[in-house]
């Protein structure tokens, strides 16, 4: 509650609270319900506002859960490359995938432009988890690319029922004094099983920040970070290295971990 607080306040300061730039969400979803092949569209609601899901159900009837797929910042949940290989990979490995709509704000902004949108996006993040559990889903994980995995980790510091694992891909630590986005802050309080996936050409904010990372993820035996050589912040190499790793961390690391209450 502390860091929303934060927000308001900021808002107050400041005469307006930003809000997301929904057209824009409008027009990616106007383009997805056009070209989707696999997966189908589902419409969620949190704080009022409806916003765009995909849902890809795995063929096997005993799936192993539901990944809450999180873009990185400017994206849509049916993104190439990296957002798609997931929704749509995953499922082939006995996982069904939400890819979520974040909220998003205009073309051109900068990335703590987007901090203001944090308690929007939490609020999604829980509209996904109560979609995944209506579903009948008994494991719940959430995988965030860049910004996306800031949000998750902003979202789970806060609230982290029914989740079992969290995937973070490219997540940065931002020079910033705005306190809606502490990145080594908010992964002090995550307390579940986390996998810290980053490439060893990735941008600035993410690299040089790794170790600082690990340490404050200390005290949780359950986090891992891992360095995938060769790739940058869009891994457009070998999207299917990445996927592997995330199924198989996860097919060792769900099963072990109770849900959190």
């Amino acid at each position: 509650m502390r860091l929303r607080f934060i927000v308001f306040v900021l808002c107050l300061a400041g005469g307006v609270c930003l809000a997301g730039d929904e057209k824009r969400e409008a027009d990616f979803a106007d383009g997805i319900n056009k070209t989707l092949t696999i997966g189908k569209a589902v419409w969620l609601e949190a704080e009022g506002k409806k916003f765009l899901g995909l849902y890809t159900e795995t063929e096997k009837a005993a799936g192993k859960g539901v990944v809450i797929i999180l873009h990185d910042m400017d994206g849509h949940p049916d993104q190439k490359q990296l957002i798609y290989d997931l929704r749509v990979f995953l499922p082939e490995h006995n996982w069904t995938t939400l890819s979520l709509q974040m909220p998003l704000r205009e073309v051109g902004v900068e990335k703590e432009d987007y901090y203001a949108l944090f308690p929007e996006a939490a609020a999604r993040i829980q509209s996904g988890i109560g979609y995944a559990k209506s579903n009948g889903a008994e494991n719940i994980v959430v995988v965030g690319y860049g910004l996306g995995g800031l949000m998750g980790i902003y979202a789970l510091s806060e609230q982290v029922a029914d989740i079992k694992a969290l995937v973070t891909i490219s997540l940065p630590v931002p020079t910033t004094e705005n306190k809606t986005a502490p990145t080594l802050e908010l992964i002090k309080k995550i307390k579940m099983p986390m996998l810290d996936i980053y490439g060893a050409v990735d941008v600035p904010d993410v690299t040089e920040s790794a170790r600082d990372r690990r340490l404050a993820a200390k005290e949780n035996t359950g986090y891992r970070q891992v360095k995938i050589n060769d790739e940058g912040h869009a891994y457009l190499h070998d999207e299917g290295l990445l996927v592997k790793r995330i199924y198989s961390w996860l097919g060792v690391t769900v099963e072990a971990a109770p849900v959190a209450q």
